[in-house]
């Protein structure tokens, strides 16, 4: 007969790893999918983690690790693989019948298999949406940041660049206002298109520059950022800005396609679900970056995990 898993989680990172522990503590038997061949998600890209409660100034790789460790040190099954779908499980007597459960079955179909379960927690991530300019990859962690306020902290009295023009750029140039020197804010249009009150608080600050019509060629430097290289679009002129940091803030995309049409999402692909994980697919759940939430942090994201182990077993309760 096909196992059947209490629970099935899809992706590895932070989310992930927290509902994995959260759910060895809850002795269910649980399976976590993971795409990477390495757990710990968009954590192992970044240099330093200085805002993780009691481990101040770890490495991201090591933060990562430090998750996997414990949920393999408690017991957790781990599988790999790309998760194409969650669909209803076929009702033909013998598995139902065998399984003795309530709960309508699911089957997380991967590219290399399938696997059936009584819930789910969708742990699946986002990833930040990148430039594509020379020197961008090779600085990640080293210079290049997606999350101001995970590392603007590193930047203190430095000269730092933030790259976009929506709310999350605006706002990231504002909080490092704050604790650095200079702080140049480069979009490619003539206007920002953030709320008009962020729009205010940013031209009150005195140590931010507005760099219009303006898009990065590339990101250069050693084994630090040091410049980057700008085309002004409308006059095609060329110029270097010398900066040690540089945030792009161009936009953020959820690892969702799998499971749009399946759970509700909204216009930006985010799954919609509470503090509680519950998404509009009764027995799936959705956790970290991949759900509709106001902040989007290592910490955050292991507290979905958690409350979704919560809800999975108040629904398991239930049924």
């Amino acid at each position: 007969m096909e196992q059947i898993y209490d629970l099935i989680i899809i992706g590895s990172g932070p989310a992930g790893l927290g509902a994995a522990i959260y759910a060895q503590r809850a002795d269910l038997k649980t399976l976590v999918i993971e795409k990477e061949m390495v757990s710990g998600g968009q954590v192992l890209n970044t240099y330093e983690v200085d805002n993780y409660a009691g481990l101040p100034g770890i490495n991201g790789f090591d933060l990562g690790m430090k998750f996997r460790e414990h949920a393999d040190k408690l017991g957790a099954e781990f599988a790999e693989g790309t998760v194409v779908r969650i669909e209803e499980a076929e009702t033909e007597g013998e598995i139902l019948a065998a399984a003795e459960v309530a709960p309508a079955l699911k089957r997380v179909v991967c590219d290399g298999g399938s696997y059936l379960t009584k819930t789910a927690i969708i742990a699946s991530g986002a990833d930040h949406r990148k430039l594509g300019v020379p020197g961008e990859e090779e600085h990640i962690g080293a210079g290049v940041s997606y999350c101001a306020t995970c590392d603007g902290a590193f930047f203190k009295k430095k000269v730092t660049a933030v790259v976009g023009g929506g709310d999350v750029a605006i706002e990231d140039a504002i909080f490092l206002s704050r604790i650095c020197e200079k702080v140049y804010l480069i979009h490619r249009r003539d206007e920002l298109r953030g709320a008009k009150s962020l729009q205010k608080k940013l031209f009150a600050a005195e140590n931010v520059e507005i760099i219009w019509d303006t898009v990065v060629e590339s990101i250069d430097g050693a084994a630090q950022v040091e410049s980057v290289r700008l085309l002004n679009k409308m006059t095609g002129e060329k110029s270097t800005l010398a900066v040690n940091g540089v945030f792009i803030a161009v936009g953020i995309t959820p690892n969702t396609d799998a499971f749009r049409g399946t759970v509700e999402t909204d216009q930006g692909g985010y799954i919609v679900a509470g503090e509680d994980g519950r998404t509009s697919e009764p027995g799936i759940f959705a956790a970290g970056d991949a759900r509709t939430k106001a902040l989007r942090q290592v910490v955050t994201a292991v507290a979905d995990g958690a409350n979704c182990v919560s809800s999975v077993e108040r629904y398991l309760n239930e049924h």
